[in-house]
C-alpha cells in the first residue's frame, strides 16, 4: 500500500498530512477563512467546546481521539502533524474537516467544484530524526516561501505556541518534540538553525517531504 495513502493509519502512529489547493489556488484568501479552518480543527479535537455551542451542527468525534503536534496553514496549502490516539483512523477527522470547509469556501466565494486537489496525502513519522526535522520544516513553511522574515511572526501556524504558553491553543502532544530541548527557546535555536540546512541537505528533504508536496507549493 502506497505509505501516502489516506486510509492507512493506526493507533499510536504519528503523520505528517498535508494537500494543496485545486490547481493551486488560493485556499485562504484572508484572515477569516484561517479562522474557519483553525475553529473546525478545535471544534473536532476539542468535543466538549463543540457541544457547548447552541445549534452547533458539528458531529463530535470521541475525546481525545488524535493530537496536533504542529501545524502550518500557507495561502495554498496546509501542513499537519497529527498522532492517532485510538484505532479511529486520522480519516475521520480529516475527511470532515476538508469536507466543511470546502462547502464554507465555496459558498463564500460562489464557486463550485473541488476546493482541494486530493483528498490528502499523509505520510507516517518513522523515527525521533523524522519528529524533529519536520517538526522545524513545517515551522520555517513561512520563512521559506518569504511571506515573512521571521516565522514566529507568522499567526497561522504552531511555531507561536512552542516558543510560549498560548491560550486557547490548538496544539497537544508537543512535549513529545519540546522535552528533548532544555528550554522553548533553545527549540527556536534549533528551527532557525534548520533553515539553511533543510535547504542545503537534500537527504533531509527527502526523509521529510514526497517530490509532488515539494515542488511548486512552498510558496
Amino acid at each position: 500500500m502506497n505509505n501516502r495513502d489516506y486510509k492507512n493509519s493506526s493507533k499510536d502512529g504519528i503523520y505528517h498530512i498535508y494537500n494543496r489547493g485545486n490547481d493551486k489556488i488560493n485556499i485562504f484568501k484572508n484572515s477569516e477563512d484561517y479562522s474557519f479552518f483553525t475553529f473546525r480543527i478545535r471544534q473536532y479535537l476539542f468535543p466538549e467546546e463543540s457541544l457547548s455551542i447552541p445549534g452547533s451542527r458539528i458531529v463530535p468525534l470521541p475525546d481525545k481521539s488524535f493530537s496536533l503536534l504542529c501545524y502550518c496553514l500557507m495561502p495554498n496549502h496546509f501542513h499537519m502533524m497529527i498522532r492517532q490516539n485510538t484505532e479511529l483512523p486520522i480519516s475521520a477527522l480529516m475527511l470532515r474537516l476538508m469536507t466543511s470547509y470546502s462547502k464554507y469556501f465555496n459558498t463564500k466565494y460562489k464557486r463550485v467544484g473541488h476546493v482541494f486537489q486530493d483528498r490528502y496525502k499523509q505520510v507516517p513519522v518513522i523515527g525521533n530524526k523524522q519528529l524533529l526535522w519536520l517538526s522545524a520544516y513545517i515551522h520555517q513553511n513561512p520563512k521559506k516561501a518569504k511571506i515573512v522574515s521571521d516565522s514566529l511572526k507568522y499567526d497561522w501556524s504552531s511555531y507561536q505556541d512552542y516558543l510560549s504558553h498560548q491560550s486557547f491553543s490548538l496544539v497537544t502532544g508537543s512535549e513529545l518534540i519540546l522535552d528533548q530541548f532544555k528550554t522553548r527557546k533553545e527549540y527556536g535555536h534549533f528551527v532557525d538553525d534548520s533553515y539553511k540546512l533543510l535547504d542545503e541537505k537534500e537527504e533531509l528533504r527527502e526523509v521529510l517531504m514526497s517530490d509532488e508536496i515539494s515542488e511548486g507549493v512552498s510558496k
